[in-house]
């Protein structure tokens, strides 16, 4: 298989697929009242909890956040690693966590200390240096990627890789420009949970090649079987060097607002992305982080709202069955249709599919393609498929389940 090169970015690819999709839509009149499923922005209750803990600590909004995060919530999300997760070790709260804004915040702020540290001792006179995303890929990877001046080189996620990219595909001489690599488990949006092996191979070839390996675990509660998703400070084996976790109480707690995440592991990076922070990230707030506090420390409210979504996905295995190559994920909360036979107005695969989708049905979806790029031959992997977000009650996600059919289930004239 050819080493994945970078295709220059378009000002396509580097926009908002929310942008895109409202300019997509704009001007167009739904054709029943309209329902969104395109934002993964859970709706669940939000736990009882969260209003009194908030309530009880309002003074914290008259101080300055420390970057860091207070050590009650830096403690607290290391407990919860420690439960969560099969750790060799236990962690230094003190050293090896820091408070994020929401992960998104750290993801990509993140690329810009990796390039830094990495960039300074390894390139040769004349490389580029490079950060690999799957493909399709979060946003934030590639804007940290960019903002750091780095090649934000796309990897391949196919049926055939089983949605993760093919490590025995890289190219020796990419990696050894690489400053990080950016792994996703769940994967955001087809829902592919990465093994331990997997992730211990990813992180091999992260520290033999000089590179960090970043892995976004923001789904890691939302697993749809009985088995939870492995990750990256598991396989690690105790020795955290170049590995990276980052979470987030969006997805676990349905607290999307909150804005409070965290990451942990390696040490000596962490140090130097927090001299990062004090300068140039934002804080949160001390009562934000006193609610984050309450929902790490209880799992009831998690285990409701993962059988909820796997109520939903039962419904959708009902509902959709074979059709649209669907196949119920091994994680997260989307269907990630094929929608190829759709073709029309100009239009092909995931962005005919959210037209027909809005005109007939009222029902917002995202194509497959805004959430990909290019590659150098021109070929955007995605844009046969169309991205819908399972995240409203039962009866909701039950209405958009049926739109979806009735919408997909007959071609454009």
């Amino acid at each position: 298989m050819p080493a994945p090169v970078p295709a220059p970015a378009s000002v396509e690819d580097r926009r908002s697929p929310f942008i895109r999709l409202a300019e997509l839509l704009a001007g167009l009149e739904p054709g029943r009242a309209p329902l969104s499923a395109a934002v993964g922005e859970p709706q669940h209750a939000m736990p009882d909890f969260v209003g009194p803990v908030l309530a009880g600590n309002l003074a914290g909004f008259g101080r300055y956040p420390r970057a860091e995060g207070t050590p009650t919530f830096r403690a607290a999300a290391a407990r919860w690693l420690e439960r969560r997760y099969a750790l060799a070790r236990p962690l230094d709260a003190d050293r090896e966590v820091l408070a994020l804004n929401g992960s998104r915040e750290g993801l990509f702020s993140a690329a810009i200390v990796a390039r830094r540290l990495v960039t300074e001792r390894k390139l040769a006179k004349g490389q580029r240096p490079a950060m690999l995303l799957p493909n399709p890929f979060y946003a934030a990877y590639a804007a940290g990627a960019e903002a750091a001046g780095c090649d934000a080189v796309v990897l391949p996620t196919t049926q055939a890789s089983g949605w993760l990219p093919d490590l025995d595909a890289l190219d020796p001489a990419l990696l050894d420009r690489t400053v990080a690599i950016y792994i996703a488990s769940p994967a955001n949006p087809q829902g592919a949970i990465a093994s331990a092996d997997y992730l211990g191979r990813a992180l091999e070839l992260a520290r033999r090649h000089g590179a960090f390996l970043f892995s976004d675990e923001c789904y890691s509660e939302i697993y749809l079987g009985a088995e939870k998703p492995p990750g990256i400070l598991e396989v690690a084996n105790g020795e955290f060097s170049r590995a990276i976790t980052f979470n987030s109480l969006s997805k676990r707690s349905s607290l999307p607002g909150l804005r409070c995440g965290f990451c942990a592991g390696d040490a000596a990076f962490l140090k130097e992305f927090l001299a990062f922070r004090w300068v140039a990230a934002p804080q949160v707030p001390e009562p934000l982080q006193a609610v984050a506090v309450a929902a790490l420390e209880d799992e009831a409210h998690v285990v409701h709202s993962r059988d909820l979504y796997r109520a939903k996905f039962d419904l959708a295995d009902a509902i959709i069955g074979t059709r649209f190559g669907y196949s119920r994920p091994g994680g997260g909360f989307f269907l990630w249709l094929d929608v190829s036979h759709l073709k029309g107005e100009g239009r092909t695969g995931g962005e005919a599919a959210a037209l027909k989708l809005w005109r007939e049905q009222g029902l917002r979806t995202v194509p497959g393609g805004y959430l990909a790029r290019r590659d150098l031959s021109g070929a955007n992997p995605a844009e046969d498929w169309l991205r819908v977000a399972l995240v409203h009650d039962l009866p909701t996600s039950e209405a958009v389940l049926k739109r979806l059919v009735a919408g997909l289930d007959t071609a454009l004239d």
